[in-house]
Order: structure tokens, then C-alpha cells, then sequence
């Protein structure tokens, strides 16, 4: 198959590097790439939003397959376009995609199966959510309701943290039409674990477990990012047979269920958030897609053909296939912008991409090549470093003797990614 990629992070990059790997995939293009993807793919210099670029591109070229790697573009319903123009495509329609670009239709969703969850209030009104934050418990947890590139998730310690966070939202506007409406969450504590699964309809594959994380310093302090680090397998004691069962049991199937009763199928990645707390295990969120960065962690443990997977579930055929993910243990940790989350600079040279230990793949997302042919920074999160070891540790311990091998101005990256295990 001459097969597209969508989407220009390390996320991306991940999937180009691993459908690469397939006998079925016969040429590889991913619009719009970075430098990494360059070097293994052919880059296509449309926007991952421009889905009417995408579409005619698809029309006009010969691709046989598309992969929808960013929840914006499903959200704005780009399935939905590829689908009506008779294209195959990977990924969930707009209206299943909601159960990431709506907190508040998967929250009532989760609160209508059973699912458990944090309690949850909703609010389009400032005022009202203003007031509501004068009396509700503390900490807790404010999320614009729509997409906000994975920063639209505040934790408030104390009553001004939560009106500052909320004016940031709803007044300020500070992630556009996402903060028309927000939940004020109650505040989960406990191991949080990010469990992937393909989801062909009411059919749920095996699952895959990773633990990400979100604050931008070590020891889990200051804002929100992306993601600057991860690790899979979980430890033992945090993800097993029996928590895999559990998810599946009374998370998974009937969302996945609900899903086609709704006559919104899923259909792609499903990624689900979880927090293991003293009360038991909760759902913190769902996403329409792979993570960044478990991606990076996650899709090296793939045995099968990541694009049978792919073209199986595109057609409806997902149930029977035969997944299976390795126990192989695996560390990655983001390279990232000095001033990232906030404002950076961009245009530095990388230094020291070659030459790294066997077993250790660099992952690159807020890179492009220079006129001169240079890899070169375009972006807060610039790349993610990601081993492979006999052990969590080992490959913990591989990632950052390479780490130090990498330099650009002004870079940085949390020293404390699977310290913990």
C-alpha cells in the first residue's frame, strides 16, 4: 500500500518508524513531517489541519491508505471526509472522536455506563463556575471542555489557583472555543497509568500500559506540558492481569459498546487514562488517539504488523486478528525548549543524533531540516530519546547515558522519568 501518515510530532514519527517496518506498506509519505520523518519517509508539505489539502492530495497521488495520527483533525470530522469520498482511512469519525474533543460528552458518557470516575461538575456559565469554586473541595481539577493540546488540564491547590485557572479558560479565552464550557473535577490521587487499545465497534483488542508524565520539572512540579517522559510496562503492581481484566470488564467493552448504541462506532486507537487510587481504580479521561510520548514507549513493543492492525480495523475486520505486545521494557524521555511550556526559541542546531548506543531510537517532533540540510529545533517538545532494556532500569539507565550525547541551546529534559520503579 502506498500509505499517508498524518501529523508532524514524535507521535508520528513513531508510526512512520514502525509501518516502515511492514511488508504491506509499499511507499511512505507523512504530510507534514519533520526531520526525522524525512529520513524515512517522503515529507508532504501540507498541514495536518488543511484537510481539504489532505483529501485532494490522497485523490490526486494514489494513496491507498491514510493514518490519522492528531486528535485535531479527527475532531474536525476528517475521517468523516475521507470516508464519504470512498477513501480507506485509520482513525475514529468526528462524532466518535468527541470522547476526547468533549470532557463533557465523555463525562457523562463514563457517568451513564457505570464507569468509575471522578465526580464532576459542568459549567458554561463563568459566573456560576466561579461561584461554585468559592465553596467546592480542594484540590481540584479544572478542564476547558474542548481541545487544548493537552494543556487544558489545570490542578488547583488553592481557591485562586482554581479562579485564576478558570478566568484563564473561560474569560481570557486562553484556549479559544475549548473553554465555552469547563468541568470542575474532584481531585484523584494516586498512580496514573495510560492504557492503549485498537477498537474495531464493540470489539476491544488486547491492551498495552504505559505511565506518562505531564508536569514539565522533576518531582512532578510546575505546568502542565504534553508529556515529558514515559515508561512501559507499568510495574507489576500497577498494571497485571487482573487490573487488565478490570479495565476491560468495566471500562473498555462498555464504552465501546455504548459507543455503536449511541450510532457513534469507534474506530481506531483508543487511549484511556486511569488513576489507581485508595478507592480503586478511576478514569480520568479518554483520548481518539496513540500518546505522546507512550507512543514512543509503546509501539516498540508491537509484534504484530502495526499496518495489518491499521488496514484491519480501517475495514471493519479488527476481531480475530491476533495482537500481541511484547514484555520487553522500554523508556523515553523528552528532549524539550528552554522557556517550553510557556514562550521558546527556535532555529538550534541538534548536535549528536548519530552515533548512539544500539537499542536507543530518537523519536524527533519539533525539528525541521535547515536550507543547509541541518536538523534543527521548530518546536517546545523537540524530540523524545527512547530505549530498549532487559529491565525498566536498564533501559532507564541507557536512555540518559545517550541523553548526554545530544546538545542544542537551551535544551532541557527531566532527570527523574522511571525513577521510581
Amino acid at each position: 500500500m502506498k500509505t499517508l501518515v498524518i501529523g508532524n510530532g514524535a507521535r508520528e514519527h513513531a508510526i512512520t518508524w514502525k509501518l516502515q517496518q511492514s511488508d504491506l506498506v509499499s511507499e511512505l509519505l507523512v504530510a507534514p513531517g519533520n526531520a526525522g520523518t524525512a529520513q524515512i519517509a517522503e515529507n508532504v508539505p501540507i498541514a495536518a489541519t488543511d484537510i481539504d489539502g489532505l483529501l485532494d492530495y490522497v485523490k490526486n497521488t494514489s494513496v491507498e491508505f491514510t493514518v490519522v495520527g492528531p486528535e485535531g483533525p479527527l475532531a474536525n470530522g476528517i475521517v468523516d471526509r475521507f470516508q464519504a469520498a470512498g477513501l480507506l482511512v485509520f482513525g475514529p469519525t468526528q462524532s466518535a472522536a468527541r470522547i476526547e474533543s468533549s470532557k463533557v460528552f465523555s463525562k457523562d458518557l463514563m457517568l451513564a455506563e457505570g464507569v468509575p470516575t471522578g465526580q464532576a461538575r459542568t459549567f458554561s456559565s463563568y459566573e456560576d463556575a466561579k461561584g461554585y469554586i468559592e465553596t467546592c473541595p480542594l484540590p481540584t481539577v479544572i478542564k476547558a471542555d474542548g481541545l487544548a493540546a493537552g494543556k487544558g488540564v489545570i490542578v488547583a491547590e488553592t481557591r485562586q489557583d482554581a479562579l485564576t485557572a478558570l478566568k484563564e479558560i473561560m474569560d481570557d479565552r486562553q484556549f479559544g472555543e475549548a473553554g465555552d464550557s469547563v468541568l470542575i473535577e474532584e481531585y484523584l490521587q494516586g498512580q496514573e497509568v495510560s492504557v492503549f487499545a485498537f477498537v474495531d465497534g464493540d470489539y476491544v483488542s488486547p491492551m498495552a500500559a504505559a505511565c506518562d508524565y505531564k508536569r514539565v520539572g522533576d518531582g512532578n512540579v510546575g505546568p502542565n506540558t504534553g508529556g515529558m517522559g514515559s515508561f512501559s510496562p507499568p510495574r507489576q503492581d500497577h498494571w497485571n492481569c487482573e487490573v487488565e481484566a478490570q479495565v476491560r470488564r468495566e471500562i473498555m467493552e462498555p464504552v465501546a459498546k455504548a459507543m455503536v448504541r449511541l450510532g457513534c462506532p469507534y474506530s481506531g486507537v483508543l487511549y484511556l487514562g486511569i488513576m489507581l487510587t485508595q478507592d480503586g481504580l478511576k478514569v480520568i479521561e479518554f483520548n481518539c488517539r496513540l500518546g505522546d510520548p507512550e507512543t514512543q514507549v509503546v509501539l516498540p513493543r508491537l509484534r504484530t504488523d502495526l499496518a495489518q492492525i491499521m488496514l484491519a480495523t480501517a475495514k471493519g475486520e479488527l476481531r480475530g486478528l491476533d495482537i500481541i505486545w511484547s514484555d520487553d521494557a522500554y523508556v523515553g524521555v523528552v528532549m524539550a525548549s528552554g522557556g517550553y511550556p510557556d514562550s521558546y526559541k527556535t532555529g538550534h542546531a541538534i548536535k549528536g543524533l548519530d552515533g548512539l548506543e544500539p537499542g536507543v531510537t530518537i523519536f524527533q517532533a519539533g525539528t525541521r531540516l535547515s536550507s543547509g540540510g541541518e536538523v534543527v529545533t521548530d518546536g517546545g517538545r523537540v524530540l523524545t530519546a527512547t530505549a530498549a532494556g532487559k529491565s525498566l532500569a536498564d533501559a532507564r539507565r541507557k536512555v540518559y547515558d545517550n541523553l548526554h550525547n545530544i546538545h542544542f541551546q537551551d535544551s532541557f529534559y527531566r532527570t527523574d522519568i522511571a525513577a521510581c520503579i
